[in-house]
């Protein structure tokens, strides 16, 4: 059996740690860790997949995880990887935000007392931060750092360096409150690692510090690397192009499509920070990138399991089936929830149900006003030639008009020119 430190090396996890003398510690199990989460979005994002696997893989090895949600540092916002003051959010925000990724936490740990010793615990910070006094967190927390050493962290010196932006004493302030999360977890739980991407090192350090200064204690980091695109920026929930793990807000599809599309270069990391695969299993599919990349066995792999990890294995079965189908006469199968998932990105318009049952909509006029052709005359063209499709089933008559008995889920009919240009009608009405 592959020892925890041996398999976190082997992902490449672990890119700072505060003590070598944790790795043993970690192989040994038993120990109590700890990530926090500020709810800053109604969802988390993949840049936050990557810690909630490094939690779970801690809790199988025998370790007790704890996920801090964080209702009361969220509301200050850490500094930390950003160029300018964040937004502050209201309770009410940050209540519903909450109440968003407090079920997207709870997919990834065992919280149930059959865990026994390693059951995960699911806590808020607000619940002891909110009650201390300003008085009382100045003096018996912020004694014991100078402003000098807080100044030399990496999130709040470069926001110094950059006068025309600079730092509130809000946010200044972060590192305090995240030190003395740490110093509540140890003193109420025995907890004595905590672990995050390596934006936190600073923050997470500094908690170490505070529990060695207050109570003399031994307490470690581990971070891991930030989730880097191919193009070196980060996944985030402010980046562009940002994937959540709420259904709603990045549909399954669209979740699997982008690890289907991920690069070569990239696909072997995202295997190791992503999915739960065997050594054995990532390298011969490292091999097969290297030696057969038009088959793209990994990416298919790596897409299959993040669906699976984070929406579960019906949803990732309704996936594959939906995008088997987008190009197959199958998506007449499709029920509609599945279809407009598929879809979600597509141009559409709405048609009347009424000229349709009239035969009243020639395919012709279709393709034009759908933008697929830019006239009649290679709407004519295309049809001719074969290049165009009603649900996927070619079409070449330039007489063809639209019938019901086409429609997807008795509402929707999808409309393709060549390969890729796809658009979707509704049709409405009685």
């Amino acid at each position: 059996m592959v020892k925890l430190s041996e398999d976190l090396r082997f992902r490449g996890l672990i890119h700072q740690v505060s003590d070598e003398n944790l790795v043993s510690a970690l192989d040994a199990g038993g120990l109590t860790v700890y990530i926090g989460f500020d709810p800053t979005a109604p969802s988390l994002h993949i840049g936050n997949l990557l810690q909630l696997c490094n939690l779970r893989r801690l809790q199988a090895a025998g370790h007790r995880p704890i996920v801090v949600a964080g209702g009361a540092t969220g509301m200050i916002g850490d500094p930390g990887g950003k160029t300018e003051e964040r937004q502050l959010l209201s309770p009410d925000q940050l209540t519903e935000n909450l109440e968003g990724i407090l079920p997207q936490l709870e997919r990834f740990l065992d919280f149930s007392t059959s865990a026994r010793s390693t059951q995960a615990l699911l806590l808020n910070n607000a619940e002891w931060i909110t009650p201390i006094s300003i008085v009382d967190f100045l003096r018996d927390i912020g004694k014991y750092f100078t402003v000098n050493q807080m100044v030399a962290k990496d999130s709040v010196r470069s926001r110094f360096e950059r006068p025309d932006q600079g730092i509130s004493f809000t946010e200044f302030s972060y590192m305090l409150l995240q030190a003395y999360d740490y110093l509540h977890l140890f003193d109420v739980h025995h907890c004595t690692l905590q672990m995050g991407a390596s934006d936190q090192w600073g923050n997470i350090t500094l908690g170490i510090e505070l529990i060695r200064k207050a109570r003399g204690g031994q307490a470690y980091a581990l971070t891991s690397p930030l989730v880097l695109k191919a193009d070196g920026t980060k996944f985030g929930k402010s980046e562009s192009g940002a994937l959540f793990l709420d259904a709603a807000t990045t549909s399954p599809y669209a979740l699997y499509q982008y690890f289907y599309r991920v690069e070569d270069e990239m696909v072997g990391t995202y295997l190791r920070f992503f999915t739960f695969l065997s050594h054995d299993e990532i390298l011969e599919l490292d091999e097969r990138t290297r030696t057969e990349p038009s088959l793209r066995a990994a990416q298919i792999r790596l897409a299959q399991e993040v669906v699976d990890l984070v929406h579960g294995s019906d949803e990732r079965g309704r996936v594959e089936k939906a995008a088997d189908a987008l190009y197959s006469e199958s998506v007449r199968s499709l029920d509609a929830g599945t279809l407009l998932m598929v879809l979600d990105d597509a141009p559409s318009s709405t048609l009347t149900r009424t000229a349709l049952d009239a035969g009243e909509i020639d395919l012709v006029d279709v393709l034009v006003s759908s933008g697929l052709v830019p006239s009649k005359n290679i709407a004519r063209q295309t049809l001719k030639q074969g290049g165009a499709y009603i649900n996927n089933r070619r079409v070449s008559d330039d007489s063809s008009v639209l019938t019901s008995s086409d429609l997807i889920a008795g509402r929707y009919l999808l409309i393709r020119r060549g390969k890729r240009d796809l658009h979707l009608l509704e049709f409405v009405g009685d």
